[in-house]
C-alpha cells in the first residue's frame, strides 16, 4: 500500500495555467450551464454543486481587489495543482470571457464567502457588495472529472451519499506570493487500492481540474489530518472496510490564503458551490 509523502508535492516548481496547451473552448449548446446559473440568479440554488449539469466544467471563484490581483495571479501560477488558472477578468467585469461570458458573477454562484477586515460571512449573492475595481478569477475544479469517474464506475463516495466532498486542510505551505501563502487543501475520496490506478489515469488527463491524486494512504496524520470524520469544509463520508482515503489538491486553497492574508476585501465561493461554466469537460482533458 503506497504510504503519503509530503515531500513529494513541490509548490513553485513551475510557472502554469489550467488551460491544456491546445485548449481552444468548443462551441456547444450552454443550455445545461446556463439553467444552473439562472436558477442561482433567481435564489433557487443555494445547494454544493457535485453532479449538477453533466459535461460542463464547474469552476472556483476567487474575486480581489486590483491592487491584490497580480500577487494572486502568480500565487496561482506558482501552485498549479489546487489553484489551476482558468480565467482572469478585466476589473469591474462580471462576465469571464473565456468559461462563461454570459454569466454574472454577483449572482450566478449559489453561495459565496465575503471576507471584511479578517471576517467572513455567507451570501447567495453580491451584487450589493460590487465594486468596480473587482478582479475575478476562475480556478479549476475536481467536479469536472467526477463524471468520467461514475461512467467508469468508480462514482466518488460523496455523490453516492448525496453531500458535499470532504476537504482537510493540511500541514503543508503553498508557495507563497506577497500576502498570499497559507496552506494546501485537499479533497477526499475513497477507493479501494485496486482502484487506484484507474482512478489516477483518469483524474490526471484533467490538469486544469486538479490533475491526478497527490497522495493515497492510511497515514493522513503526516499531512496534518487528524480526524478523516471532521473534514474543515464539506462533510463527512463512509470509508468502507478494504478502501483507503485518496486525496485531490482542492481550490479551497486559496481561500486559506486569502484568510491569511487578512486583506481588507475578498469575495469567494463557499465550499462545494461552483460557478457552472458553458465551457465542455472534454475541453480541458489532456490527449
Amino acid at each position: 500500500m503506497n504510504t503519503i509523502d509530503p515531500s513529494s508535492y513541490r509548490p513553485g516548481d513551475a510557472l502554469r495555467t489550467g488551460l491544456p496547451e491546445a485548449f481552444k473552448a468548443q462551441s456547444l449548446n450552454n443550455e445545461g450551464a446556463k439553467n444552473v446559473r439562472l436558477q442561482c440568479r433567481a435564489g433557487n440554488l443555494k445547494a454544493p454543486t457535485p453532479g449538477l449539469a453533466p459535461g460542463y466544467v464547474q469552476a472556483n471563484v476567487v474575486i480581489l481587489p486590483k491592487e491584490h490581483a497580480f500577487d494572486f495571479l502568480l500565487f496561482c501560477l506558482k501552485n498549479p495543482r489546487p489553484c489551476p488558472l482558468l480565467d482572469v477578468t478585466e476589473e469591474g467585469v462580471v462576465g469571464p470571457a473565456i468559461m462563461a461570458p454570459d454569466s454574472d458573477i454577483t449572482t450566478d454562484v449559489p453561495k459565496y464567502r465575503v471576507w471584511q477586515k479578517g471576517e467572513m460571512q455567507e451570501l447567495y449573492e453580491v451584487k450589493h457588495i460590487w465594486r468596480n475595481d473587482l478582479v475575478t478569477f476562475l480556478l479549476g475544479c475536481s467536479f469536472t472529472w467526477e463524471e468520467e469517474l461514475q461512467q467508469a464506475g468508480l462514482t466518488p463516495r460523496h455523490i453516492e451519499e448525496g453531500c458535499n466532498v470532504p476537504m482537510y486542510r493540511t500541514n503543508i505551505d503553498n508557495h507563497k506570493v506577497g500576502v498570499f501563502g497559507g496552506k494546501l487543501v485537499i479533497s477526499m475520496r475513497p477507493y479501494k487500492p485496486a482502484d487506484i490506478s484507474k482512478v489516477k489515469e483518469i483524474t490526471s488527463k484533467y490538469p486544469g481540474a486538479h490533475g491526478g491524486p497527490l497522495f493515497w494512504g492510511e497515514n493522513y496524520n503526516d499531512i496534518g489530518i487528524q480526524d478523516l470524520g471532521k473534514p474543515h469544509y464539506g462533510d463527512a463520508v463512509t470509508v468502507r472496510l478494504g478502501e483507503v482515503p485518496v486525496f485531490w489538491a482542492c481550490g479551497v486553497t486559496p481561500q486559506s490564503a486569502v484568510a491569511e492574508a487578512g486583506i481588507d476585501f475578498a469575495i469567494t465561493h463557499a465550499p462545494g458551490h461552483m460557478l457552472v461554466c458553458d465551457v465542455s469537460e472534454e475541453d480541458l482533458c489532456q490527449p
